[in-house]
């Protein structure tokens, strides 16, 4: 059995699904700008010359009975921190991300966006450098008003992932019918 729907019903369809179409996108513009700018630079990060983000370095062992204990590899990393850069910055830990096919330890500091690269076996610094890509990553997910406003939980990241993920599927199917609509209406023509 064949459902028929008048022309003008799916005239007014398509005219609906434009008006909220051209509605949502007008609103929401300049967050689509910002996530579509921080999700280019997020995903050419690695591809960045160290620019974004800071290029993984090599060590001297990839066998962990070699490397220093992790609290003496933290130590030094601190150390480093505060001789090269600034005596008050924040110790307070993101991360410490443990690459040992590399034979090295990245420890990555919470309240700025430092990263100390240690040889896992050695303690020696092999890299010292910003990570942009915490920044842009910020940015992307809304987390900096989080950080900036001081809430508790990330309210405004999960408020802002959920609406603009909504936005994008409505975009999706309305932009499907506004596609698909305009064929659809010319074989009812027929």
């Amino acid at each position: 059995m064949k459902i028929l729907i008048s022309k003008n019903r799916f005239a007014k369809i398509l005219r609906f699904f434009r008006k909220v179409h051209r509605a949502t996108g007008a609103t929401l513009f300049i967050f689509f700008f910002f996530i579509s700018i921080s999700g280019i630079l997020l995903g050419w990060k690695s591809h960045s010359f160290g620019l974004i983000i800071p290029k993984t370095q090599q060590g001297t062992s990839s066998n962990l009975k070699n490397w220093l204990p992790i609290h003496d590899l933290h130590e030094k990393a601190t150390l480093i921190l505060h001789d090269s850069i600034d005596q008050n910055l924040s110790i307070v830990l993101n991360r410490i991300d443990i690459r040992k096919q590399k034979g090295i330890v990245k420890f990555v500091f919470e309240k700025h966006l430092w990263e100390v690269q240690l040889d896992g076996a050695t303690g020696n610094l092999l890299h010292l450098g910003k990570r942009q890509s915490d920044l842009i990553e910020s940015i992307h997910d809304a987390s900096i008003l989080d950080k900036l406003l001081g809430t508790s939980d990330l309210q405004i990241k999960v408020i802002y992932t959920t609406i603009m993920g909504l936005a994008l599927l409505l975009f999706t199917i309305t932009g499907f019918w506004l596609w698909y609509g305009p064929k659809q209406m010319k074989k009812l023509k027929r």
